[in-house]
C-alpha cells in the first residue's frame, strides 16, 4: 500500500533519480518532470498529495511555478516543499511566500527529507479530515437549521391554530354561559326553567374546562405557556376547593379533610390559576377513585429542600426563610395504582385501569399538573399501595405577598345604578350580533345607555360622533379588528389633546379588550395597543359589572343572595347520588334490562333511556328520578359507569 503520491520537479536527472529512488524505497509512488511547464500540467492532471520543488531552473522557476499552483483552484490546496542549494535567508522567507510549506536546503540528508516528507504529508491528511468533517459539520447545521426553522414553522401554525381555535370554541360558549346569566335574571322564571338553566350552565363550564385542558396541553407542548405570579388570600382558595368537593364527597359518604400547619401564610405571591389548576386536578381524582375512607389535603410552609424535608420540618419565621416553598400533600383511601402505570402516570391520554372503567375524563389532568408544578419551581411524586390508596406530593416556590386588605366577597348581584350618577354612554364592539346582544341585554337594564358597531371602522365613528365613556372592543373583527381600532382611537384622542384650545368636557374613552383567546400572553400586546384592561371570553356578568366600576367609578345597588340560591355563571351541581346506590338498586333488577340500558347510554340515545326508566316499578322510585337526573343533566358517563360495573359483578 502506498504511503502517498509525490512530485518531483527538478531540472537536474541525477538529483531527480536519487530522490525518486530513495523516496519509492521508502513505500512512496512517485512521479519526476525536469520543467515548470511540465510540473502545473502534471499536478492538474492527476493531483499528488505533495510536491518537492527544485528553485533554479530555465524557463520557469520554482517561485513562479508555486504561484502558479496556488492561483489555480484544483491545485492550490497541494503541500510545496522547496529544495534548493540556495541558502540566502531572502529567498527562503520568498519560498513561504509564495506558497510553500516548508524549505530544504541542498545538499540534503536523506533522513531529513523523509521526516519533512512525512510531517508535511501528516499535516495534510489531517487538514483534509479536519475539511471534512468542517464540511460534514456544516450540513449538520444547515440540516439541523432547517429543522429548526421547520419546527418553528409548525410551532406558530400550531400557535395559529391554537389561537384559532380558542376563538371560535370560546366564542359560541361565551353566548350560551352569557344567556344563561341574562335569562336567570328574570323574576318571572318557574324553578323547572332555572333549573334547566342551571343544567345548561354547568354542561358548558364542563365543555369549557375539557378545552381548556386540552388547549393548555397544546400551549405546553408549544412552548407558549408562561407564569403569572400575583397576591392572594392563600385560605380563601382553600375554603372554596374544600366548599367545592364537599357535596362530592358528601355524596359519596368519604370524609374531606383539609389540613393547613399554622405556619401557612395567609396570602402569598405565586400563579393562582395554576396551584388552583393542580390542586382540582389531584382532588377531583382522589375523590373519583375513592369509594370509602378520607381524602386529606395537607398544606406546610418548607424551608429546606424537598428531598431533604420531614411534615415536622417547618420554621416559624415563615417567609422570612429561604428558599419559601409551600409542600402539598393530596392522600386518598382509593383503589391505589399499581407500579406498572406509576411510570405512565403523568403521560398525555394515558389513564391508569381504574380510570379507563369509569370511562371518564381526557387523561390530560395529571399531565397538566405536572407541567404547573415545574413552571412554579417544584416537582410532583406519587406513591401508591393497589387497594390501600396514593399520595400525591408537590412543592412549589412563592414569593412575599404583596400588603393588601383581604376582604370577603357578599353574596350579592347588581339590581341597577345608584341614582345620581351620571347617564354613562357604553359602546360594544363586536362583530358576532350573539355577543353584542349579550352585553347590551345585561348593561341596559341596570341603567347604562349602551350602542353597537359591528366592527372596528363602525366603532371608530360612533366614537368620534358619540364620546362613549367605555368601549368592549372584540379583538378579532373584520374590515379593522379591535386592536388597530384601539391605536386609531388612542390617535386621535392625542390630537384632541395636543390642539392649542383642546374641549375641556373631552376626556379619554376606558376601552375593555374582549378576546376568546386562550393565550394569556396575548395580555402585552392587547395593553401595549392602547386598551385599558381585558376580558377573556366567556365571562361573567361580574366581570363585566366589576370591570365597568373599576374604570368609571360606578356606583351600584344589589340584591343580597340567599346561601342556597347559586350566582349566575356558577358552577353549582345537583344533588348526584353515589355509585353504591346505584350498583344496589340495579343489582337487583333483570338483567337483561340493565344491558339495554347500558347500550342506550352509550350509544347515547336518550330517549331510549327515557323509555327504560318509565318500564320501572314503582317501588324503584328513588331510582328513576336518580335516573332521570343523570339523563337531564347529560351525565351518561355515570349511566355507563355504573351498569358496566352491575354487568361486570353479575
Amino acid at each position: 500500500m502506498t504511503k502517498g503520491n509525490l512530485l518531483i520537479v527538478d531540472d537536474t536527472p541525477e538529483n531527480l533519480q536519487v530522490l525518486s529512488a530513495t523516496l519509492s524505497d521508502q513505500g512512496y509512488q512517485v512521479r519526476g518532470v525536469v520543467k515548470g511547464k511540465m510540473a502545473i500540467r502534471a499536478a492538474k492532471s492527476a493531483p499528488p498529495d505533495l510536491i518537492l520543488l527544485d528553485i533554479r531552473m530555465p524557463e520557469m522557476d520554482g517561485y513562479q511555478v508555486c504561484e502558479h499552483l496556488k492561483a489555480d483552484p484544483e491545485t492550490r490546496d497541494i503541500p510545496v516543499i522547496f529544495i534548493s542549494a540556495i541558502d540566502d535567508v531572502l529567498d527562503k522567507v520568498k519560498a513561504f511566500r509564495v506558497g510553500g510549506v516548508d524549505y530544504i536546503t541542498k545538499p540534503f540528508q536523506v533522513e531529513e527529507v523523509l521526516a519533512r516528507v512525512e510531517h508535511q504529508l501528516t499535516i495534510r491528511l489531517l487538514s483534509i479530515e479536519v475539511r471534512d468533517r468542517n464540511q460534514k459539520l456544516e450540513q449538520e447545521i444547515q440540516e439541523r437549521r432547517k429543522a429548526e426553522k421547520a419546527a418553528a414553522a409548525a410551532s406558530q401554525a400550531k400557535s395559529e391554530f391554537l389561537a384559532n381555535m380558542s376563538h371560535e370554541l370560546r366564542t359560541p360558549l361565551n353566548a350560551i354561559l352569557g344567556f344563561t346569566q341574562v335569562m336567570s335574571r328574570d323574576i318571572k322564571i318557574t324553578p323547572e326553567q332555572r333549573e334547566y338553566l342551571g343544567i345548561i350552565n354547568r354542561s358548558g363550564e364542563h365543555l369549557l374546562d375539557l378545552i381548556n385542558d386540552i388547549l393548555d396541553l397544546s400551549k405546553i407542548e408549544s412552548g407558549i405557556i408562561s407564569l403569572y405570579e400575583s397576591s392572594f388570600d392563600l385560605y380563601r382558595l382553600l375554603d372554596n376547593l374544600e366548599e367545592m368537593f364537599q357535596i362530592k364527597a358528601e355524596q359519596k359518604k368519604i370524609n374531606l379533610v383539609f389540613v393547613v400547619a399554622p405556619n401557612v401564610p395567609q396570602t402569598i405571591k405565586t400563579d393562582a390559576k395554576k396551584l388552583r389548576v393542580c390542586l382540582i386536578n389531584l382532588l377531583g381524582n382522589a375523590i373519583k377513585f375513592t369509594e370509602q375512607g378520607t381524602i386529606t389535603l395537607r398544606v406546610n410552609l418548607a424551608t429546606k429542600p424537598l428531598t431533604d424535608q420531614n411534615p415536622s420540618d417547618t420554621d416559624s419565621s415563615s417567609l422570612s426563610a429561604f428558599p419559601p416553598r409551600l409542600r402539598f400533600e393530596v392522600e386518598d383511601t382509593g383503589a391505589g395504582i399499581s407500579p406498572a402505570e406509576i411510570d405512565h402516570l403523568f403521560d398525555a391520554f394515558v389513564q391508569t385501569e381504574t380510570g379507563q372503567k369509569m370511562a371518564e375524563g381526557t387523561g390530560l389532568g395529571l399531565t397538566i399538573t405536572r407541567k404547573f408544578v415545574q413552571l412554579m419551581g417544584g416537582t410532583i411524586t406519587v406513591s401508591s399501595v393497589v387497594g390501600k390508596g396514593t399520595i400525591f406530593k408537590f412543592g412549589i416556590k412563592i414569593s412575599p405577598a404583596d400588603v393588601y386588605p383581604v376582604t370577603p366577597q357578599p353574596r350579592q348581584r347588581v339590581l341597577c345604578l345608584e341614582p345620581n350618577q351620571p347617564i354613562y354612554r357604553i359602546l360594544v364592539a363586536d362583530d358576532t350580533p350573539e355577543n353584542r346582544l349579550l352585553l347590551i341585554k345585561l348593561l341596559e337594564p341596570i341603567g347604562f345607555e349602551v350602542r353597537e358597531a359591528v366592527n372596528g371602522i363602525k366603532c371608530v365613528a360612533l366614537w368620534e360622533s358619540w364620546q362613549p365613556h367605555l368601549i368592549f372592543m372584540d379583538t378579532r373583527m373584520p374590515m379593522m379588528d379591535g386592536l388597530e381600532a384601539t391605536q386609531w382611537l388612542r390617535l386621535k384622542e392625542q390630537e384632541r389633546l395636543s390642539q392649542p384650545q383642546p374641549d375641556s368636557d373631552f376626556s379619554k374613552t376606558i376601552i375593555i379588550a374582549l378576546t376568546a383567546s386562550a393565550f394569556e400572553e396575548k395580555r402585552e400586546e392587547i395593553l401595549a395597543a392602547g386598551s385599558d384592561n381585558f376580558v377573556r371570553k366567556p365571562f361573567t356578568e361580574e366581570q363585566v359589572f366589576d370591570t365597568i366600576a373599576h374604570h368609571l367609578g360606578v356606583r351600584y345597588r344589589y340584591e343580597e343572595l340567599s346561601e342556597d340560591l347559586p350566582l349566575p355563571g356558577s358552577s353549582s351541581s345537583t344533588q348526584e347520588k353515589p355509585d353504591s346506590f346505584f350498583c344496589s338498586e340495579l343489582s337487583s333488577l333483570p338483567s337483561a334490562w340493565v344491558t339495554e340500558l347500558a347500550q342506550a347510554a352509550n350509544q347515547l340515545d336518550e330517549a331510549m333511556i327515557a323509555q327504560l326508566i318509565k318500564e320501572l316499578p314503582t317501588e324503584k322510585a328513588d331510582l328513576a328520578k336518580a335516573l332521570t337526573d343523570l339523563l337531564h343533566n347529560f351525565r351518561l358517563d355515570v349511566i355507563v359507569r355504573v351498569t358496566q360495573a352491575v354487568i361486570n359483578h353479575s
